[in-house]
C-alpha cells in the first residue's frame, strides 16, 4: 500500500487549490451492500424511464464489475451551495423556478478536467492506472462519498456534509493503487424528516429510499413524455429540478455560498419570467442555455415544463402564451399548452376545443382536451 505522507497528502493540496472542497479515498470493495439496494429500487420500478440503470446495473452496483483493475476511489467534492434561499422563488408564480445546481455552467464540464489533472499527477507519482468519471459511467456515487467519509446519504438519499450541507457536485476516480483509505461517515440524520415531509408529491416510500416516478426533479428533467396529470399542480413553477428536499435540510446551516465562480448563479437564471421563456425558439433556447445542463433536456420538454408552470401560475394573462403554442409542431409542448389553456382559461379552452379536436391527429393531445384537471 502507498504511503498516504507523500502521494495522498500531494493529491489533497492539489484538490484544493484546484478548487475541491471535499476529498476522501475509499477501498473499492467498501460498499457490498450496493447491489442489493439497487435491485431493491430496481425491482420495485423506482427508476421510471431511467433503463440506464437497469442495463447496466453490474457495473453501477460494484466498481470492480465496471473496472476489473480498481482498488481505491478517490471522491472529491464541489462545494455549490446557494447564496440566498432556492425556495424563494418557488411564491413568485410568474417566473421560473430552476434548481440550483443548474443556475450556471454544466458542472461536468467545470470538474471533469480538475480531475484528469488529479488523476494525472497520481499516475505520475505511483505508476499505477487511473480512470475519472463525473456522473458519465454507472457509478454510485453518494455511497462512495459516504464511505470514504465526505458526508452521509440523508433520508433524501442525496449526500449530507457536516460542512457543506447538501450541495455537494462529487466526482471519482478509480485507481489500481491501493490507497490508504479514510474512515466511512455515520449516518447523523437522527429522527430529523424534514427532507421526507416537505416532499410535494410523496416521493420517498421509506426514510433513505426514492421512487423517482414520484419525483419532481425526475419528472421535469429525465422524464420523456408528459407530466403524469397527478403531479402537475405540485411542480408549481418548477421549470428544471426540484431544491425542496435539499434545501430544508437543517445541516445547511453550516453550509456557505459556493467559492466557485463559475457555479455561482447567473442573474437571468435565479426567476427568468415565463413569459420570456414561453417564447423561445430552439435556437433562442440553445443560445440561453449554452454551457448549461438545460440544454440536455431539448427544448420541447423544457417548453412543456413552462407551460405546465404557466397553468399553475393563477395569470389568465399568460393564457396567450400558452394558446401561441397550440399549434406547435411538437405534440409534447401543443398537450402541456391544452392543459395550460384550460387551466387558466376553461371557458375559452371549452370554445377552441372545438376547432383543434377535428384536426388532432396525436391521441395522447386529443386526451388533454377531454381529461378532467
Amino acid at each position: 500500500m502507498l504511503q498516504s505522507s507523500g502521494i495522498v497528502a500531494e493529491l489533497r493540496k492539489r484538490a484544493r487549490s484546484l478548487g475541491f472542497d471535499a476529498f476522501g479515498i475509499t477501498a473499492a470493495d467498501a460498499r457490498p451492500d450496493l447491489r442489493d439496494k439497487l435491485e431493491t429500487a430496481l425491482a420495485a420500478g423506482w427508476h421510471g424511464d431511467m433503463e440506464w440503470m437497469a442495463e447496466r446495473a453490474d457495473q453501477r452496483a460494484s466498481p470492480g464489475v465496471l473496472w476489473s483493475r480498481v482498488r481505491s476511489v478517490i471522491m472529491l467534492g464541489v462545494n455549490y451551495g446557494p447564496e440566498s434561499d432556492p425556495l424563494e422563488t418557488l411564491g413568485r408564480r410568474d417566473r421560473g423556478t430552476i434548481s440550483v445546481y443548474a443556475r450556471n455552467r454544466d458542472y461536468h464540464d467545470i470538474i471533469k478536467g480538475r480531475l484528469k489533472e488529479i488523476a494525472g499527477l497520481l499516475e505520475a507519482r505511483s505508476g499505477e492506472k487511473v480512470k475519472v468519471f463525473v456522473d458519465t459511467a454507472p457509478v454510485m456515487e453518494k455511497p462512495l462519498a459516504e464511505a470514504a467519509g465526505l458526508g452521509w446519504q440523508g433520508k433524501h438519499t442525496v449526500l449530507v456534509s457536516r460542512e457543506f450541507g447538501s450541495w455537494l457536485f462529487l466526482g471519482a476516480i478509480f485507481t489500481s493503487a491501493a490507497l490508504p483509505a479514510d474512515a466511512a461517515h455515520e449516518e447523523s440524520c437522527g429522527s430529523c424528516r424534514k427532507c421526507l415531509d416537505v416532499c410535494p408529491t410523496n416521493a420517498f416510500p421509506a426514510p433513505f429510499q426514492l421512487d423517482a416516478r414520484r419525483c419532481l426533479s425526475y419528472l421535469n428533467i429525465e422524464h420523456q413524455g408528459p407530466i403524469p396529470l397527478e403531479f402537475r399542480a405540485a411542480l408549481g413553477n418548477r421549470i428544471y429540478g426540484c431544491d425542496d428536499c435539499l434545501a430544508v435540510c437543517p445541516w445547511n446551516k453550516f453550509a456557505s455560498a459556493s467559492r466557485e465562480a463559475k457555479l455561482m448563479a447567473r442573474d437571468d437564471l435565479n426567476a427568468p419570467a415565463l413569459g420570456d421563456l414561453a417564447g423561445l425558439d430552439d435556437a433562442g433556447f440553445r443560445t440561453l442555455f449554452a454551457g448549461s445542463p438545460i440544454k440536455r433536456i431539448g427544448h420541447g420538454r423544457f417548453l412543456r415544463n413552462v407551460l405546465v408552470a404557466i397553468g399553475n401560475s393563477g395569470d389568465p394573462d399568460l393564457a396567450r402564451l400558452a394558446e401561441a403554442r397550440l399549434g406547435d409542431d411538437d405534440p409534447l409542448v401543443r398537450g402541456a399548452a391544452v392543459w395550460a389553456v384550460r387551466r387558466l382559461d376553461p371557458r375559452k379552452a371549452e370554445r377552441l376545443a372545438l376547432d383543434f379536436l377535428p384536426r388532432e391527429s396525436d391521441t395522447a393531445v386529443r386526451t388533454e382536451w377531454t381529461q378532467t384537471i
